[in-house]
């Protein structure tokens, strides 16, 4: 009898704990300049992408997380024309971005091309209509790099960042966002991937200390992704202006109606509200 393997997710080792997962097939396996990268298929969340041992997408979840990244804080601001997203190489966000019809300009900056040409392989149904879009432009480029340089200005900008490990960490630091906001246009939205609080508290604790540094406003909402194990999922949100997240629902569905009421599978104009009331324990790391 041939045994089967098992693939764990390895992020949260120090907590003495691994989610492990019954591979049917390995899709594809690699080790990249930048990261350890591996897909495979599991008989209930289909296709599983790790990258250095942190779960990153599945066919069955991937609409949560990739729609609560995208639609908050866009319709949070409501007239978004240039979108930059740091990270993304999958294009899952990219697609959700440019459901709006507002965006006039998507740039994606991902620092490992091997990561975007995998996609194309085996995310076809991302990388296809995002590619094909002529609003859409792929830059190749240390993220950090490029909001510390670039001359462009962006109304919302998105981090779809792994954890704080590897190449990964810089996007978590105060100098990473204070170049976010230097590339900000003025009542622009800043949002981030900020992992699960009830394991990952002084990683959300941490990236909004530099928000507040850097911003008028600075907090979270959640969002329940069920392969981030934990309970859930934390995404930062900061700006300058105090108002975009206090948004009332109607005006949301209202911008929600204009944007044609595109299909979606997690977010609701009354989610968009909901997500920014935090349960306690969130709101008292939101406060300290």
């Amino acid at each position: 009898m041939v045994k089967k393997r098992w693939i764990s997710e390895t992020l949260f080792d120090e907590l003495g704990f691994r989610m492990s997962y019954e591979v049917e097939c390995v899709l594809y396996e690699q080790k990249t300049a930048h990261q350890d990268l591996v897909l495979f298929k599991h008989k209930f969340f289909g296709k599983m992408l790790m990258l250095d041992g942190a779960m990153q997408i599945t066919s069955r979840d991937e609409y949560v997380y990739q729609e609560m990244m995208s639609h908050v804080p866009l319709f949070a601001h409501g007239a978004a024309k240039d979108v930059l997203i740091v990270g993304g190489g999958d294009c899952g966000i990219a697609e959700e971005v440019l459901k709006h019809k507002t965006v006039k300009r998507l740039t994606q900056v991902e620092i490992d091309a091997s990561v975007v040409a995998f996609a194309k392989e085996h995310y076809p149904e991302f990388t296809r209509p995002v590619f094909a879009d002529k609003r859409f432009e792929s830059v190749i480029d240390d993220g950090a790099k490029f909001v510390a340089e670039t001359e462009r200005r962006f109304d919302v900008i998105i981090v779809d960042s792994t954890d704080p490990q590897g190449p990964g960490a810089v996007l978590f630091t105060k100098k990473f966002y204070a170049g976010c906001k230097r590339c900000l246009k003025k009542g622009g939205v800043l949002v981030t991937q900020n992992g699960v609080p009830f394991l990952q508290a002084a990683e959300l604790k941490k990236s909004l200390r530099h928000f507040r540094a850097l911003f008028k406003d600075g907090t979270c909402y959640t969002a329940a992704v069920p392969t981030y194990v934990g309970g859930l999922m934390a995404m930062g949100f900061a700006s300058d202006d105090k108002t975009l997240r206090r948004q009332p629902e109607k005006i949301v569905a209202a911008r929600y109606a204009k944007a044609g009421r595109f299909k979606t599978r997690y977010w609701t104009p009354a989610v968009q509200i909901g997500a920014f009331a935090l349960p306690q324990f969130i709101a008292d790391l939101v406060a300290s």
